[in-house]
């Protein structure tokens, strides 16, 4: 495994190379660094800085995290599968579409490391390899067996000698079988009523020892005997002195605590793959509910400011105009600062909020603005709709229509149902939309907010033709 520094690194990537597989960077300020792409499987990265480093789509797949730091992090698309990520830190990483199969979150005991048969394996060092021998030399001869045994079945000379091999055969087939079910239905039972690992294995090898021995003896009186007796007499020279009774009862008891072994790791795996997913369910609903509330309508200082100066204005020209000004500028602040509201509530409300910002707006352009909110079917006013959803594009259609026109603007809200669809259409008669078509920061929050409720059920879309307008598409039901 080579080492590695910052400044290498930073050389490389200046150069386009991106391959970083099987590196030594344990301890390394990565932090603010473009590694989008680059490849570090296998890699030595426990206690390495990427704060604020751009991962996308990096592989980080079968490496040393622990203790990384991926505070601000952008590791959307990455893969981090099969890395251990104890005591990792993911503060305000943004993690979407990021891979973690088979990869621990949360802090483990170290001592677990060496509890576990596939992490032996895993190892490189030579105990994990001589565990990688005994188990793969175990498991071709078992096939050699198999296939010894079968071939002697086909082309045995003799039909009494090919019974024997079919009886042998037979036998191992069903103690394997038997053997498997005893252990599935007592595994369970086993870790329940006995907490210690090798009082499991003791009372799994009596059991399972004891079936194999019941089995075989009735199997040998009631087919063996038989079989056996008249190939010793046809063949007394052909039959060859077998091992103890005892050797083979080894072989179900082994049989069964490796799959007991096995079982026991497997239910971990999936608690610990069920806890990770929780985790991960928490990070993006945590991410996600940070993201809508930084999204969450706030007034804009400007029109706070015009709102202020025109009442100031009006306080002695026109008190009683003021006076309704006041008002329903504390109406607009008491609902923007409802701290108790979900992130949705129902489409009357939010007309009611976008109708009294116009209001608002009415008072300070006088007879240059008049606006109209059409629902034809009265249900859909029930229908709930994200908060801050009208409001921030009727601005959007006061701050770039109607203010940039001296004749008489109109501003038309126009709720329908379109099939499985609430739409929401905004319309003014200010100059068209800037060719290509883009919006300002209110719809692009809009937009935002669409993608982290709906995902792709809820679109937002702007059109010039056949008349200028703002169109929301949302589900009936969020």
């Amino acid at each position: 495994m080579k080492s590695a520094s910052r400044d290498q690194i930073y050389e490389d990537l200046q150069k386009a190379h991106t391959n970083f597989r099987k590196t030594e960077l344990a301890g390394v300020d990565l932090s603010g660094l473009d590694l989008s792409g680059a490849d570090f499987r296998f890699s030595e990265l426990s206690g390495a800085n990427f704060s604020h480093s751009i991962l996308r789509k990096t592989n980080l797949s079968f490496c040393n995290l622990n203790d990384t730091n991926f505070e601000n992090a952008d590791l959307t698309d990455a893969n981090l599968s099969f890395s251990s990520l104890a005591g990792a830190n993911l503060t305000n990483a943004k993690i979407a579409g990021a891979r973690f199969n088979f990869s621990g979150i949360s802090q483990r005991n170290p001592t677990d490391r060496f509890a576990s048969l596939t992490h032996f394996l895993y190892r490189t060092g030579w105990f994990g390899t001589v565990i990688g021998i005994f188990i793969g030399a175990f498991i071709y001869y078992g096939v050699s067996a198999v296939i010894f045994f079968t071939h002697r079945i086909f082309t045995a000379s003799d039909p009494l000698l090919a019974m024997l091999n079919q009886y042998i055969v037979g036998n191992n087939i069903s103690g394997g079988i038997i053997t498997v079910l005893i252990t599935n239905w007592l595994s369970g039972t086993l870790e329940r009523y006995f907490k210690a690992a090798w009082v499991q294995h003791l009372v799994l090898s009596f059991i399972s020892g004891t079936g194999y021995l019941a089995l075989t003896t009735f199997s040998y009186f009631q087919f063996g005997n038989k079989i056996i007796g008249d190939v010793l007499e046809k063949f007394p020279n052909q039959i060859t002195q077998s091992a103890p009774w005892y050797v083979y009862a080894l072989c179900p008891i082994f049989v069964a605590n490796v799959f007991h072994y096995f079982q026991k790791q497997g239910k971990r795996l999936t608690l610990k793959i069920t806890e990770q997913e929780l985790q991960l369910s928490e990070l993006e609903k945590s991410k996600t509910k940070a993201e809508l509330e930084a999204l969450q309508a706030k007034i804009n200082p400007h029109f706070l400011y015009n709102s202020l100066n025109s009442i100031a204005s009006l306080v002695h020209i026109d008190p009683d105009k003021a006076e309704q000004m006041t008002l329903l500028l504390s109406k607009l602040f008491r609902y923007v600062t409802n701290k108790n509201a979900d992130y949705f509530d129902t489409l009357a409300n939010e007309l009611e909020m976008a109708a009294t910002y116009l209001e608002i707006e009415q008072v300070r352009f006088g007879d240059r603005l008049s606006f109209k909110i059409i629902v034809r079917d009265e249900s859909l006013k029930n229908v709930p709709v994200p908060r801050f959803l009208i409001q921030p594009v009727v601005e959007n259609a006061v701050k770039h229509g109607i203010a940039r026109i001296a004749d008489r603007g109109v501003i038309e809200v126009r709720v329908t149902k379109e099939q499985n669809l609430l739409r929401i259409t905004v319309h003014d008669n200010g100059p068209a939309f800037p060719e290509p078509i883009s919006g300002g920061y209110g719809l692009q929050s809009i937009q935002n907010k669409l993608r982290l409720l709906y995902g792709d059920k809820a679109a937002l879309s702007l059109q010039n033709l056949p008349v200028k307008q703002v169109i929301l598409d949302l589900p009936l039901k969020p």
